[in-house]
């Protein structure tokens, strides 16, 4: 697919060096990132919220719908992922192969980012129409052309390994610290409370962070850079076939292993995030204090801040498969922690802050160690497989947050979850039966324990750190 329209300079990226500049970094991918992050990082957090405390769909069709609708909008979702990551990988254009679809995705995002709330107070049938087209427009069109072209830029960026894991730290950084700033801090703290369940609240203030996508998705696209695609720029380029890719992947122990790993990982995370304001307002806390959720995230939020200082020279010195077991040793031992006491304020504290501290390397370093892994498939097969790879990590993302929230909400209504009302202008919360909190407990702190632990036996078998950098360099040789 040859885009010719991006042949005009104004399309033109404003980063020109062949060596990662200060201006890519902050901008292309710190500042750039952080719009559709964050508003991913919201609907991630609250979207559930909306749809079970707002507009009190928990018990629709007997809990099937919300149950039924992430898992079969995910799976829509994971078929036109793989679609979009071979129209990726065909596409050809000045601007690189996934850029461009950044570029594509800006307005996409911020209009199908309102959809999702402006759900119209009519019928009940007419709710969950709506609920069904909005969510597949953003996550299975607008969302996945991001995320899929996002995904592929700190791999495409350079082959420099030290640079390619620069940039994979400030995407991160992006990601967990500017996103965590307002979803952790400010939004529970002062946007929920102030929202309550009033529609029309939600509906001004998830607008507000939608429209702001736009613009800083522009700033991603004109100032990251392909240099991977530009190496083979100008010769004709032979499109191998998706059976071939598959069997290229399905037949390299690194590559399955680091998709085991992601999709492990991914799904106790998104159970975990899914799970966390109802563990903040109905195990820990009270609906919506503004001081629970704020406490734990304060808590998580600084070892990520020291993490953007200590990581990457951690990862150099000891290996980023090392860091990052040792990592889930200590993510595991806090989760323990945790459970000992799940309504103690000061041990769930205590234990959600090592929880942290062993995050740290899985939050700074994947991006890296993919990178390498791509590089691995490219020696081994001959061409390289971003496109694939990029639509199976975002199918596992899509599949596994589908499945988890599924998962999350079949068990609030087979538990007996109660919605909050609005009473003279205020909202109410009811107190949850027993049943519903064990739910939820095991949900935001048990399974990650199991998966750390699951997780720490499958790395030790990455092992793709040792060939890379000669691998890289015979690349080199046969261009």
């Amino acid at each position: 697919m040859r885009l010719k329209a991006l042949d005009k300079k104004y399309f033109y990226s404003r980063i020109t060096s062949s060596n990662v500049q200060k201006s890519e970094k902050w901008l292309g991918y710190l500042a750039g990132p952080a719009g559709a992050l964050l508003l991913n990082a919201v609907l991630l957090s609250y979207l559930n919220v909306y749809y079970t405390d707002v507009l009190k769909l928990t018990h629709v069709w007997g809990g099937a719908f919300l149950a039924a609708l992430p898992i079969i909008s995910k799976t829509i979702d994971a078929i036109t992922n793989v679609i979009m990551g071979q129209i990726i990988e065909r596409t050809r254009s000045k601007q690189g192969k996934a850029r461009p679809w950044l570029l594509i995705s800006a307005p996409l995002m911020a209009v199908t980012g309102i959809l999702l709330f402006t759900v119209p107070g009519s019928s009940e049938t007419v709710q969950v129409v709506w609920v069904i087209l909005s969510y597949n427009l953003f996550y299975s069109f607008a969302y996945t052309i991001y995320n899929m072209s996002h995904t592929l830029m700190v791999p495409l960026s350079t082959r420099d390994i030290e640079q390619r894991g620069v940039l994979a730290v400030f995407n991160n950084v992006s990601a967990i610290m500017v996103t965590g700033i307002i979803v952790a801090l400010i939004f529970p703290m002062m946007v929920l409370p102030a929202l309550g369940v009033d529609q029309r609240k939600w509906i001004m203030a998830m607008s507000v962070i939608s429209i702001l996508a736009f613009p800083l998705t522009l700033l991603e696209y004109y100032f990251t850079r392909e240099r991977v695609t530009e190496e083979t720029a100008g010769r004709k380029q032979q499109e191998v076939p998706l059976k071939e890719q598959l069997k290229a992947v399905f037949t390299d122990k690194y590559w399955v292993i680091i998709i085991l790993y992601f999709l492990i990982h991914t799904f106790g995370t998104n159970l975990k995030n899914i799970s966390f304001v109802y563990y903040c307002n109905y195990v820990l806390g009270t609906y919506n204090d503004g001081i629970t959720q704020t406490k734990i995230n304060v808590i998580g939020g600084l070892p990520m801040g020291l993490g953007i200082f200590i990581v990457w020279p951690l990862a150099k010195r000891f290996g980023k498969r090392n860091l990052t077991i040792a990592g889930y040793v200590l993510y595991a031992l806090g989760g323990i922690i945790c459970l000992t006491d799940p309504r103690n304020m000061t041990i769930v504290l205590a234990g959600q802050f090592i929880k942290s501290m062993g995050a740290l390397p899985k939050a700074y370093v994947f991006l890296a160690l993919f990178a390498d892994v791509l590089d691995h498939v490219e020696w081994k097969a001959g061409f390289r497989v971003d496109g694939l790879s990029a639509s199976v990590q975002t199918i596992i993302v899509t599949m596994g947050y589908g499945f988890s929230n599924g998962l999350f909400n079949i068990l609030l209504a087979r538990s007996g979850y109660t919605a909050p009302v609005m009473t003279d202008g205020k909202t109410v919360a009811a107190v949850q039966n027993l049943a519903v909190q064990k739910a939820i407990i095991f949900s935001y702190l048990g399974l990650e324990v199991i998966t750390a632990v699951v997780l720490i036996i499958l790395l030790a078998f990455l092992t793709v750190e040792k060939v890379v950098e000669k691998e890289q360099a015979e690349i080199r040789a046969r261009l």
